[in-house]
């Protein structure tokens, strides 16, 4: 059995501590080569990821720009008002393109899949489509209650067979979507 080290290692162990604590600069590893190049591969991800941010933020204010290009347009060729449209973005989607309901409606206006294929929107995920489709909808549903916004919304959230049984909103969540929608559209107009 050779000597007990033990003692000794403790020893060593408070030194190397003590030297930590009082000269941090004389415990660092000299860096090696090795040790360079991967400092170096490490700088060189950090500026990529900083790019695909930058990227990113780019991308997402485009994305914003062309939607409010898709709403103005279809605001003026559906003579919808554009804070209604805005304010049922806001209202059903959230203004997420890839949006899908629990009840299967999909994208920014939530158009249910007949409801899209009624409106001859091939794809209710394609952002232009998908809100020429829904404005198309409500402009169809202002005429057919003579201009009752209120009604006309009632209807693209229940269904207008719903609505004309009802005489109105025909359940509370859809009168409280109503109220939601009037709300920010209101706002929207006072914005402007």
């Amino acid at each position: 059995m050779g000597p007990n080290l033990t003692g000794m290692q403790k020893v060593l162990d408070r030194i190397e501590e003590i030297m930590r604590k009082c000269h941090p600069e004389m415990t660092q590893p000299k860096p090696t080569r090795e040790s360079r190049f991967v400092e170096l591969l490490e700088t060189e991800k950090k500026a990529e990821e900083e790019k695909k941010d930058v990227f990113v933020k780019t991308n997402a204010a485009a994305s914003v720009d062309d939607l409010r290009r898709h709403v103005s347009r279809f605001a003026d060729e559906y003579n919808i008002d554009e804070e209604l449209i805005r304010a049922v973005i806001q209202v059903e989607s959230g203004w997420k393109k890839d949006a899908v309901s629990v009840k299967g409606a999909m994208g920014l206006m939530q158009l249910m899949p007949r409801t899209a294929a009624m409106l001859g929107v091939g794809d209710a995920f394609d952002p232009g489509q998908n809100i020429e489709g829904g404005v198309k909808y409500l402009a169809q549903l202002t005429d057919k209650y003579d201009g009752d916004v209120e009604k006309a919304l009632a209807a693209y959230n229940a269904g207008p067979s719903r609505v004309d049984a009802a005489g109105g909103a025909p359940f509370p969540e859809t009168a409280r979507y109503v109220r939601n929608v009037m709300a920010l559209y209101h706002r929207y107009r006072e914005e402007e």
